[in-house]
């Protein structure tokens, strides 16, 4: 059942309805059969552009939906309980989308950001590097400035939408000054010398592209720099603490979808003639983890709103992150645990949602990071 939401405007609470029916209508009923045999969904993201929900945090003025992260991220939890590999595609999205819209100069935002948030395009994050995942000041990726062009040469790894993106928010070094040595680019496509590699195969998000993605003498014009030489890490840093609050709303999406098939096979799975959650063994535990799905959902919010308000949120984002996934982590191993054998196969979906559950405890900066910045922050 869809969960209660407490949203701030009428037109908000449209707009939620709106993306729950395409969820329901238009992603969950080809999730499993996309998942089973790996196929991008790029038709998902192309009805998503069209609907607007590809620049719903950005501004109205360069078509974006201008929507507060409250409701956006609202928005994608109901789309990640749907399908996860376009839910994650969506934060990734706008996660891309984030130094260009942020950062960018009022000539580059005019040039790029309407078609970044039309929906034609779709964006890739390319931070990490095989040796540079948590250490993020360690990149060796290198762009070299050349009159009026940059020369990127280097490998980034873990790249979702690597080939199938349109633009990449890429991080490259531009001098040896350690961390500060890094800077941003918004990176077309397809250019000649950018070659993704064969797709990673992954224990899930099947449906999702990660694979590695290399530069090998790639030209770029020198306007496409974000900011100035030097301002990427901070930039990637940034975008980063609002693309765990995605990954948040994803876990949580993720997690519900669990819930709710759980509980729909708890009663109607029956045992020593009656439904299964009628014995307290088990409705106990399907409390555990309703009372873990909202109290997850509300961490989320509240350092959305934080956002929303302009008040710092880097540690309320690593909470957000660390405590939805977590507890998508573990709703979903206990949703196995409750349809039994059953949940153990792939006639049911619990087994693909603990699956994909896994890797949110990763990306976006791993769980034991979540709590390094936590603890920093306690200092």
């Amino acid at each position: 059942m869809p969960a209660e939401r407490l949203l701030p405007t009428t037109e908000a609470e449209d707009l939620l309805a709106l993306v729950r029916e395409i969820a329901r209508d238009e992603l969950a009923p080809h999730a499993a059969e996309a998942e089973e045999h790996s196929r991008f969904p790029r038709e998902a993201f192309r009805l998503l552009g069209k609907t607007g929900l590809l620049g719903l945090p950005y501004p109205e003025r360069f078509g974006g939906g201008e929507q507060p992260y409250e409701v956006y991220l609202q928005a994608l939890e109901e789309i990640a309980s749907a399908w996860m590999s376009v839910g994650v595609g969506l934060s990734v999205h706008i996660m891309s989308s984030y130094a260009l819209a942020t950062f960018g100069s009022e000539e580059q935002k005019a040039r790029w950001l309407p078609d970044v948030v039309a929906g034609d395009q779709l964006g890739g994050y390319a931070l990490s590097e095989a040796h540079a995942g948590s250490d993020a000041g360690a990149l060796s990726t290198r762009a070299v400035r050349d009159g009026d062009h940059y020369t990127v040469t280097g490998t980034k790894a873990w790249i979702t939408h690597a080939g199938v993106a349109d633009f990449y928010t890429l991080m490259a070094r531009t001098s040896d000054n350690g961390g500060k040595g890094i800077s941003c680019f918004f990176a077309p496509g397809h250019v000649d010398g950018l070659v993704a590699a064969k797709p990673e195969r992954k224990m899930g998000l099947t449906g999702s592209i990660t694979a590695q993605l290399s530069f090998d003498g790639v030209r770029l014009d020198a306007d496409r720099l974000i900011g100035a030489e030097g301002d990427g890490l901070r930039i990637a840093l940034s975008a980063l603490d609002s693309g765990r609050l995605g990954i948040a709303a994803c876990g949580v999406g993720l997690a519900q979808a669990a819930l709710d098939e759980a509980v729909a096979y708890a009663k109607q799975r029956k045992q020593f003639g009656r439904a299964i959650i009628d014995f307290q063994g088990l409705e106990f535990l399907l409390a555990d983890m309703a009372a873990a799905v909202e109290s997850a959902r509300a961490t989320y919010l509240a350092a959305a709103r934080r956002r929303d308000r302009g008040l710092p949120f880097t540690r309320q984002a690593a909470v957000a992150k660390l405590v939805c996934t977590d507890t998508a982590m573990k709703v979903t191993t206990d949703a196995v645990q409750v349809l039994g054998g059953a949940g153990y196969t792939r006639d049911f979906p619990v087994e693909r949602y603990m699956r994909e559950a896994k890797v949110l405890q990763i990306f976006e900066g791993t769980n034991q990071i979540q709590r390094l910045v936590i603890a920093r922050t306690l200092r």
